[in-house]
């Protein structure tokens, strides 16, 4: 069964936002956050293009505590899972940390280069580089890593921060792995079906002609002008980065604990996704949450239900999410 597209978004926008241009989004999502009080401090890792900014969000009581890096999905979404491309927040991540450290698990969650507080670090889209957003995520898990008050480092990605996230896990040998709503073939292929409904058989052609080209590592010459906000000469070489992984090969090279986690009512990625994830790594743990969207809210398959679900911070995430990430990654031997 294809990915699923999101009914209520333009054509335009919804490519857009599975493509994942952050870099040509320099607009926050959110405002900055408040001044950290109790648990919660702000921190920054530093990099040779600029300063990333996140949110250390650590447990009630003595550590060390095991400590969960989070990965924020595709385009301008920050560190608490919110979008530029909507209005209002839905605070998915936000509530995930919240929910984790209840749990006894500390968490970073960051915005990526080029949005919100991080959107200075965003280099000229000409030079941005899937491996880019990797090197962050690894850099990330490594000052984790060093720092005494915590045992154990792990990674949870959601969306496309779940490959961000498999790779990250294993440049910098995080001790276990979390998949939320991740997907298992190539985005190349994802863009592929979000896209045939979308397009005319005359550019239907063209954008197979430029997709063969960049799946083949090479840069795709002219594009028509209504394919010029996906394939855009500037950020060709970004999906040619982009398009050369595979999810579910990555997930197989894993050598950590794994939980795969994905919602029966996420209109953007099917439950079909996970099963293919795991049977990539047979020794994962999966988890379907019944009733699961893509902001990770209990929400059922209802248009309207699923559309406010996104601008909607008073929805809880599903405990089953929370609970199980948590039991992973306490229970997640130290990779040494």
């Amino acid at each position: 069964m294809p990915t699923r597209r999101i009914a209520w978004f333009g054509p335009k926008v919804r490519a857009v936002a599975l493509a994942a241009f952050t870099a040509a989004c320099s607009d926050p999502a959110t405002p900055d956050p408040e001044p950290p009080a109790g648990g919660e401090e702000a921190v920054r890792l530093e990099t040779p293009t600029g300063t990333l900014h996140g949110t250390l969000l650590t447990p009630a009581g003595a550590g060390p505590h095991p400590v969960a890096l989070i990965i924020a999905g595709s385009g301008p979404t920050d560190r608490n899972g919110n979008s530029a491309f909507l209005a209002g927040a839905n605070n998915s991540l936000k509530l995930l940390a919240e929910g984790l450290a209840e749990r006894g698990v500390a968490s970073v969650r960051y915005d990526k280069r080029g949005v919100a507080r991080s959107r200075a670090a965003a280099p000229a889209e000409i030079e941005l580089r899937f491996e880019n957003y990797v090197d962050d995520a690894a850099a990330w898990l490594l000052q984790l890593r060093s720092d005494s008050r915590f045992s154990t480092v792990a990674t949870a990605g959601h969306s496309e921060g779940s490959l961000l996230g498999m790779l990250a896990t294993e440049k910098a040998r995080a001790d276990a792995f979390v998949s939320v709503a991740g997907v298992a073939r190539r985005a190349s292929e994802v863009l592929r079906d979000q896209l045939r409904p979308q397009l005319s058989p005359e550019l239907w052609a063209e954008s197979e002609r430029i997709l063969a080209e960049l799946e083949a590592g090479r840069t795709a010459g002219s594009v028509p002008a209504a394919l010029g906000s996906l394939y855009r000469p500037s950020v060709q070489p970004y999906l040619i980065s982009w398009f050369r992984y595979h999810p579910a090969a990555e997930i197989a090279r894993l050598s950590v604990p794994v939980l795969i986690a994905q919602g029966t009512t996420d209109v953007q990625v099917s439950v079909e996704e996970a099963h293919a994830l795991k049977l990539a790594r047979p020794d994962a743990e999966l988890l379907i949450v019944e009733g699961m969207n893509h902001v990770l809210k209990l929400v059922p398959a209802d248009l309207a239900a699923q559309q406010a679900s996104y601008s909607d911070p008073s929805l809880p995430v599903a405990p089953a999410l929370i609970d199980r990430t948590a039991h992973l990654i306490r229970s997640a031997p130290p990779r040494r």
